[in-house]
Formats: C-alpha cells, sequence, structure tokens
C-alpha cells in the first residue's frame, strides 16, 4: 500500500518533529516516521540525562510552532549567566590572578532576561510532537524503521519495515548522526574523532536553583554545570543539574565502575569549587566526541537536515540549535515553493538550503574546535594566551557581548577578530 503526502520526514527526534510541526502549520501534507514514540511526561521523574542549552533564537522558533507554552508548562530553567574559565594548574597561572582568566556573559549587559535555557530533551521532543499531533495534515508513523529509498523525475519513495510504502515530492533526513536516509541516498561524511568523551550525570545539590551555567578548562577537558529545576518537596533545600565531564576515554571507564555513592564524591573533589555540594547522583552515561559534516545536504529528492547533515563538539551545545536553524531554513524555503507551485524538491530551492545553512554550521563547527584545540593542552604559550585572552575578553564588554548575540541567535555573524580566526583555519573553503 502506497500512501502519497508532499513531504516525508524521517526522524522524530527535535529537529524533526519541529520542522514537520512547521510543514503543516504552513499547509503543507507530511508524513512524520520514527522507530520510537517518546514516553508521556512525568514530572515526578528524575531528570532526563539529555539536555541542551537552547538559545534565544530556538525559543523564537519554537514559539512560533507552538511548543514554547507546553515546554514550560512542564519545566525549563532560564540562565542568565555563563561563565568561562582555564582551571589547568601551571607555574605560568601565577603570572595572572585568578579572578583575570575567567570570563563572564550576563544577560543583563545585553539588555535580556535571560541568555538561553536549559531543558530536558525528552520535553522539548514531547512538546513538538504534540505540536505535530495537533496538525490535521501531519500523520505520525510511529514504530517504523526506514528499508528502503528511491528518488525519481516525479517523486520519492520511502518503504517502511512493514511494507509500506510512502510517496512524496521531497524525503528530510532528520533521523540523527547514523542516519539511514543519509546512508540509502549514497551521501558520504568526513568525520573526525576528537581523544575525549563526555560522561553526563543528573544530580542533586544542596541550594536553589542557579542562574548560571559554566564551564571550567582542564588539559583533559572541560567540566561542565548545567542548572536544572527545584527537587520539590520530596527533597526540601535541593535542586537538579546536569553536569557534563570531558576526559580520555580510560579515565571515564574507570568512572563508570564506581558506585553512585563513589563517583559523587570523585564528582565533588575533581570539579571545580563553584561546583554547590552534592547530596545524589541519579544517573550516568557517557558517549563519544565527534565531528561530522555530510558531503552533500541535498542529493536528487533527498535533503538532510540537524545531526544527519552535521554534529559538532557539544562544548558550547549549539548542536540542536544549529539543527533548529535547518529546519526553519528549510521550511521558509519549501512554504515559498508552495506559495509558487514549484516542485519542492526543485534544484534551485535545495542548492539554496545548502548555500545558506553549510557555511553558518561550519563555521560553528570551527569555532568549536578553535576552543577545543585552545584549552585541551598543557603548552605553557597557549596556557598563557588563553588566560590573557580570557581576561581580554571580560575587559572588553562589547567584543564579549559580541560573541554572546551570535550564539543566542540575536546576530548572524561573529565578531571581526573570531572570524578571522575561524577563516585561517585549514579547511574552511574545501568543505
Amino acid at each position: 500500500m502506497t500512501s502519497a503526502y508532499d513531504i516525508v520526514v524521517v526522524g522524530a527526534g527535535m529537529v524533526g518533529a519541529a520542522l514537520a510541526s512547521g510543514l503543516g502549520q504552513s499547509g503543507l501534507s507530511v508524513a512524520l516516521v520514527d522507530r520510537d514514540t517518546p514516553s508521556p511526561f512525568d514530572p515526578s521523574q528524575a531528570p532526563d540525562l539529555r539536555v541542551s542549552a537552547l538559545s534565544a533564537g530556538s525559543e523564537r522558533y519554537l514559539r512560533q510552532l507552538g511548543a514554547w507554552p507546553l515546554m514550560a508548562a512542564m519545566r525549563l530553567t532560564p540562565y542568565r549567566r555563563l561563565a568561562v574559565w582555564d582551571q589547568s594548574p601551571h607555574p605560568l597561572s601565577t603570572l595572572l590572578p585568578r579572578p583575570l582568566a575567567r570570563t563572564t556573559f550576563d544577560a543583563q549587559d545585553l539588555g535580556t532576561s535571560h541568555l538561553g535555557h536549559i531543558v530536558e530533551n525528552r520535553i522539548t521532543q514531547s512538546a513538538l510532537w504534540q505540536c505535530a499531533e495537533q496538525q490535521d495534515n501531519v500523520t505520525l508513523l510511529t514504530g517504523q524503521a526506514v528499508t528502503g529509498l528511491s528518488s525519481g523525475s516525479d517523486g520519492a519513495r520511502v518503504e517502511l519495515a512493514d511494507g509500506r510504502q510512502l510517496a512524496g515530492q521531497l524525503v528530510v533526513g532528520a533521523d540523527g548522526a547514523q542516519s539511514p536516509i543519509r546512508s540509502l541516498a549514497g551521501i558520504g561524511t568526513e568525520r573526525d574523532q576528537y581523544g575525549q568523551q563526555a560522561m553526563v550525570l543528573s544530580v542533586r545539590y544542596r541550594g536553589g536553583v542557579e542562574d548560571i551555567t559554566w564551564q571550567g578548562f582542564y588539559p583533559s577537558g572541560p567540566r561542565a554545570f548545567l542548572p536544572l529545576h527545584s527537587a520539590g518537596d520530596q527533597y526540601p533545600g535541593e535542586s537538579w543539574a546536569s553536569l557534563v565531564w570531558y576526559d580520555h576515554p580510560d579515565t571515564l571507564a574507570r568512572l563508570k565502575q564506581l558506585t553512585p555513592e563513589e563517583l559523587r564524591q570523585e564528582v565533588q573533589q575533581a570539579f571545580p569549587d563553584d561546583l554547590p555540594p552534592l547530596t545524589h547522583l541519579d544517573g550516568r552515561a557517557s558517549f563519544p566526541i565527534a565531528r561530522q559534516h555530510a558531503k552533500h545536504y541535498v542529493r536528487d529528492r533527498v535533503v538532510l537536515v540537524g545531526d544527519a547533515a552535521h554534529t559538532i563538539n557539544p562544548l558550547a551545545g549549539q548542536g540542536v540549535n544549529l539543527g533548529f536553524q535547518d529546519a526553519q531554513c528549510l521550511q521558509a524555503l519549501l512554504r515559498e515553493c508552495r506559495r509558487s507551485g514549484t516542485d519542492l524538491a526543485n534544484a534551485a530551492t535545495l542548492a539554496q538550503y545548502e548555500h545558506q545553512r553549510r557555511p553558518a554550521n561550519r563555521r560553528m563547527m570551527l569555532a568549536m574546535d578553535l576552543f577545543y584545540h585552545l584549552f585541551s593542552n598543557r603548552l605553557p604559550p597557549l596556557h598563557l594566551a588563553r588566560n590573557l585572552g580570557l581576561g581580554l575578553a571580560q575587559a572588553m564588554p562589547f567584543a564579549r557581548n559580541r560573541v554572546a548575540r551570535y550564539a543566542m541567535g540575536i546576530e548572524e555573524q561573529w565578531p571581526p577578530a573570531l572570524q578571522l580566526l575561524i577563516n585561517r583555519l585549514p579547511g574552511l573553503s574545501s568543505h
């Protein structure tokens, strides 16, 4: 049996569900396919291990889709300050006072109420699923794997594991870093594996909900604190947070063997003094870190968005924000196609999508690499340079705030000095 739609979106994670909702609101008929169905939100559950730092730009997009009020009715945490500093012990550290080697971004300096929100991924996805379900022209097909893909001049077809076929003018691969759609379309990737892995921990701590997220940088990688919500009446005076510990795989393998209480104590000792007193460690998970970029975002009637097109070092939590920017861009272009009556997969439109999104995603990937290589080493000259750089950033609020406005999605260009550094990194023109 074949069902016909305007567009088939494969992958109903945050980016795929957002795009399907937006396309449905634009009057297009959409099939949204995924292997899984998200579980209903349970406010008594401990926080999801997977959280994202959603920028102001992502918030605007999610408000346009109608998802933000649904998310706020569940739970999300605004942060008003973001701090970054070099925690590496080294004799050169004595050349600079510790406060100088630290920079803090503050929403007050930008004339805004917050820099962004820390939100559990399952909450964002659940709200976007609700938005999609509210659209009469969006059909959700869950519990289905894609087993085949074909494309021709008259349209594309996706075959599901149960034998059904879905026909459409365009197929969107929003199915993650290991994208089956990307593979079926014959689109290759360029991948660089980092020497680090990341461990994510869900913890409770003594104290109220913080309004700051921070990262202290060590030669082995950063250690980050992301505030979440109050632990409620069951744990009075306590709050939840998400911690991220970047380190060598062997180190994280050892940490994973510890009991929860042993790991809690080790985290308390290994993290910067800014970490409040931990009372409980609820969950942990680790994952490798890689930068991956599809060689093309488009092939025939297939287009990639989000992690299917690009994954970056999660250093600043920009991955899902880039994915939402992909979705916004593609949604606007396809809406214009519908208005003008042109084929949704016409080459000029899809080329415009790639022309807009590939350089923007590449710039962010290179910026994260710049920070990663600058901080993840013990070389004395670089140690001094990064401390001086952080000190100068704190002393030059205009430049510091330009970086913050870019990361928040308020401005579309890096500050010129940082853009110059990024442009000098090898490989920009070839990817």
